[in-house]
């Protein structure tokens, strides 16, 4: 029925030159506690549809619609989808008048505008099925109050200083089916479940809150069982909430973070890197929002200034930095295809340090070239479809993170994202750590709280001077992105680097006293890491995937392997 609605009878509609439809059925369960009580639960169904008619009698232009449904509207859906495939397709007639008009009124101003092409893709008929042990829709809700709850209890009793908790669990099934009018038919269906922990707690003079989710597309296994694979792990959903809560106790014993004049050398580990991924890679990389066809929230690109004004075949990170965007990856960003029915590919952004490329649509594709690699999603499907990250990453390198560490005189190393801070086009940055460690003499010292690092974006990368073979995704559980507001779930992460950047905290420098140090003094020495270090297991060092990177250059420093070896 879908399939017809925009083949046979969509083409009977005069100038109509392409259609499709998304229709996307949800369902979905959820559990809160907070402070050890229950705070809510419930269950929910979702159906909803959107349209997409490029069409014209002269100009092309497009026309969109989209509507949630309920269960009365079920026996009439036939009927439904066709209404809303009249409207879109009046609308892109209505369009491309006002842009044929305007085409002529406006003289070379009026040049600017063309007609609205999509480049051509492959047309694929297939069925993707969802992946879990635990079916989402099996799932007692009892079960997930009972969970949250024992979590958010086991929470509150882990140290007097916890004064606040929020726990929540959800699971569900979501099933998506494209159409177009090329002949495209696309049933794709998503399990996706996640824990979420805030906390706050109290210390002396201060209060740390930390937020943070374990989440995968997969079933309600992944909050009893935890997640344990080569690229991201997760302990069960209980041991994850309790390690946050220490985490937060242990910061609010920590000193203010000094901030210092001047550049500092910086290592950040994984999870400090998902974030930056995210900010000053992810986002600029949108084609949309370098063509300026999007900017309504997060701005424009540091890559694209406009059509000849582009970074491309440029360099812009150090030789040994690569970064790429891969639905492939597990998680949160993994799709098999777009939400225009493209096959969804691996894209390169930086490749040793040069810029490669975007994600891009079709039609984003057709403006500025190159192939359609997948990567046009909608939050829902009554929502209009923007170019979204799918997992974008730094890929990993050669380096043992714990060398990294041993070859500093003195520096910081900055573990966990918490807050960003970026400019409109992403050239520069300000992101907070959840936790910073002073480094000095190869050691990992005194820990800090209220930190994180400033930078201008393409002077931080082009700075990278070493890469960690510790690649590991997380998941980003709400990418706020358009207007109106979507909100996404996506994937992104890294592995340790190391770069120069300005460190900023709560407290300036002449706090510091003892362990003042100026900026100039910043250098590198191969010094062992102790053996027992709390932050031993974000150092730790996960031998996950990723893409190795080149070896950095011999000479500045003794070569790796004349190190002495961490214990770990």
């Amino acid at each position: 029925m879908v399939r017809d609605l925009v083949t046979s009878r969509a083409r009977s509609r005069s100038g109509l030159r392409y259609a499709d439809i998304r229709l996307e059925a949800i369902q979905g369960k959820y559990a809160a506690a907070e402070n050890g009580d229950s705070k809510g639960a419930g269950e929910d169904a979702t159906l909803g549809f959107g349209v997409r008619v490029l069409a014209g009698d002269g100009m092309a232009a497009p026309g969109y619609f989209g509507r949630g449904l309920g269960e009365a509207d079920i026996p009439h859906l036939e009927r439904i989808l066709d209404e809303g495939l009249d409207a879109a397709y009046r609308r892109a007639m209505a369009n491309a008048e006002w842009k044929t008009q305007a085409r002529g009124k406006f003289g070379a101003l009026g040049e600017s505008l063309a007609d609205t092409r999509l480049h051509p893709v492959r047309v694929c008929q297939d069925v993707v099925p969802a992946v879990y042990e635990r079916d989402p829709r099996s799932v007692d809700l009892g079960e997930m109050v009972r969970l949250a709850r024992d979590v958010s209890r086991q929470v509150k009793a882990a140290h007097a200083a916890l004064g606040y908790n929020y726990i929540s669990a959800m699971t569900q099934l979501a099933r998506e089916l494209f159409a177009s009018s090329e002949g495209a038919l696309i049933d794709q269906a998503t399990a996706l479940t996640q824990g979420m922990c805030y906390v706050i707690a109290n210390g002396d003079g201060n209060s740390q809150a930390i937020y943070d989710v374990l989440g995968h597309q997969r079933g309600w296994e992944i909050l009893l069982n935890g997640v344990d694979d080569p690229l991201m792990s997760f302990p069960p959903f209980p041991g994850f909430a309790l390690a946050i809560a220490r985490e937060a106790v242990e910061l609010c014993q920590a000193p203010a973070l000094p901030s210092l004049d001047g550049e500092v050398t910086v290592v950040t580990d994984p999870h400090y890197n998902t974030l930056v991924s995210h900010e000053i890679i992810g986002h600029p990389v949108e084609l949309d929002r370098g063509l300026k066809m999007e900017t309504a929230y997060a701005g424009r690109s540091w890559l694209l200034r406009g059509l000849d004004d582009t970074q491309v075949g440029k360099r812009v990170a150090s030789p040994l930095v690569t970064a790429y965007s891969d639905p492939a990856l597990p998680g949160y960003g993994h799709y098999k295809y777009d939400h225009e029915g493209t096959p969804a590919k691996r894209v390169t952004h930086i490749d040793g340090g040069i810029f490669r490329g975007f994600m891009n649509s079709r039609q984003t594709a057709a403006i500025f070239g190159g192939e359609p690699n997948g990567h046009w999603k909608a939050t829902e499907a009554p929502l209009i479809p923007l170019i979204r990250m799918s997992t974008t990453v730094f890929g990993g390198g050669d380096r043992d993170p714990a060398d990294i560490i041993s070859e500093i005189d003195h520096g910081f190393y900055l573990v966990g994202h918490k807050t960003p801070s970026i400019a409109e086009s992403r050239e520069n940055f300000r992101i907070s750590a959840r936790k910073v460690f002073e480094i000095e003499n190869g050691r990992l010292g005194r820990l800090y709280r209220d930190g994180g690092i400033m930078a201008d974006s393409r002077d931080y990368l082009m700075k990278v001077d070493a890469v960690g073979r510790d690649f590991r995704l997380y998941p980003i559980p709400n990418c706020g992105k358009g207007q109106p507001m979507q909100t996404k779930k996506l994937g992104n992460g890294g592995p340790t680097m190391r770069s120069r950047a300005i460190l900023t905290g709560g407290r300036h420098g002449a706090d510091r006293g003892q362990h003042a140090v100026p900026a100039q003094a910043v250098g590198r020495r191969p010094v062992c890491l102790p053996a027992r270090h709390p932050a031993g297991a974000n150092l730790g060092l996960h031998q996950g995937g990723g893409q190795v990177g080149p070896r950095r250059r011999q000479g500045q420093r003794r070569p790796v392997e004349q190190q002495p070896r961490h214990p770990w």
